[in-house]
């Protein structure tokens, strides 16, 4: 099947549903997961879809608010998660006071802590049970647990987060945009990134290179503020931008 017809065929489909993943695009047109996000990548750049985390929306100036849960994100780009979180874990020196943000991409870390000194803070519950088990010094920021990504959120936690001054923060992100920087389908998960990231002194953001060119609901900070670390460097993005491909 041609490109074009592909095309229509994607477009056709977002007509009818306002929009679309990447599963259902492969199902329906018979191609290869990365086909199908090479189509939805090319369809953005045009201007006639939006490309949105997992597949894209209709351009009508909305976006997906549903985010996937742990369970089903955590196999998601596996061996790129992990060589990301080798090296962003690498970073961390016995004298640090780090951050680590909730999310499969930061839980990979974990496997890479049990010998590091440092003392972490945590907005995830599962990353404090392993940090604690590795014998780490851990704290588990207070708060209202959201349940289908394990993370705490609320007024309480960013309450608590503008009171301590990390010298390390490791973020996840769901999106990562030129024209709306980092991006998170969940405003009280924005707030705590939002806080978190502020009271850090040196940012990183683990991304699999699939979050470049998504957007999802809520900003919470702009591409400039932090460091990218990811597994590939996509077209149009420069190391130069603070972004680092790990492995290398």
């Amino acid at each position: 099947m041609l490109s074009e017809q592909r095309y229509e065929k994607i477009l056709a489909l977002l007509d009818e549903k306002k929009s679309v993943t990447v599963a259902e695009i492969t199902e329906l047109l018979g191609i290869s997961e990365s086909t199908a996000r090479r189509d939805i990548t090319a369809l953005d750049k045009a201007g006639r879809l939006t490309k949105v985390f997992g597949g894209a929306v209709i351009n009508s100036g909305s976006f997906v608010i549903q985010e996937p849960t742990v369970a089903q994100k955590v196999e998601i780009r596996k061996a790129e998660k992990i060589r990301i979180a080798r090296h962003a874990a690498d970073l961390i020196e016995e004298t640090d006071f780090v951050y680590l943000d909730a999310g499969t991409s930061t839980g990979y870390m974990l496997e890479f802590l049990a010998q590091k000194k440092a003392a972490f803070v945590t907005n995830a519950v599962a990353h404090a049970q392993r940090l604690a088990a590795q014998g780490n010094r851990v704290f588990l920021i207070g708060g209202e647990l959201k349940s289908s990504t394990e993370a705490v959120v609320g007024s309480l936690a960013t309450e608590t987060l503008s009171r301590y001054h990390f010298t390390k923060g490791f973020f996840g992100t769901n999106g990562i945009s030129k024209s709306e920087g980092f991006t998170t389908p969940d405003v009280g998960e924005a707030q705590v990134k939002r806080t978190a990231m502020r009271q850090c002194r040196n940012r990183y953001i683990l991304a699999d290179s699939s979050k470049f060119g998504s957007i999802s609901a809520v900003t919470f900070a702009a591409l400039e503020d932090a460091v990218i670390l990811t597994d590939e460097i996509p077209e149009g993005y420069q190391k130069e931008n603070g972004i680092v491909k790990c492995g290398e």
